[in-house]
């Protein structure tokens, strides 16, 4: 016999008749005011504290490979600018084509 999958809270809202879904809309439809709330209970606190380090950790780009590190590197303005013209026509950021140069120089290795 195949088990019934939990219909979400969407999905269940949505199952609704128009009436029902009316009525528990209006409950939100009145302006809520500072005496409309209350602190967070302790266990609300830890939940919303552990949202947020998630939160947190998901920031940023993705990571590639073992992440990113700055390096900073001194070069002569000249080849900087000439690097930065190949770089912008190619559609790759300044950082990219210094990787793909650096590949390229530990594969002749």
């Amino acid at each position: 016999m195949a088990m019934k999958k939990k219909k979400s809270a969407v999905e269940a809202f949505i199952a609704l008749p128009d009436s029902e879904k009316d009525r528990i809309a209006k409950q939100f439809d009145r302006a809520f005011s500072i005496e409309d709330t209350q602190p967070l209970s302790p266990g609300e606190r830890r939940r919303w504290s552990k949202i947020l380090r998630q939160n947190r950790k998901m920031r940023g780009r993705p990571r590639v490979g073992l992440g990113a590190q700055r390096v900073p590197v001194s070069l002569e303005r000249g080849l900087l600018r000439r690097a930065d013209a190949f770089a912008k026509r190619k559609g790759v950021s300044r950082s990219q084509l210094v990787a793909r140069g650096l590949e390229l120089a530990l594969a002749e290795g």
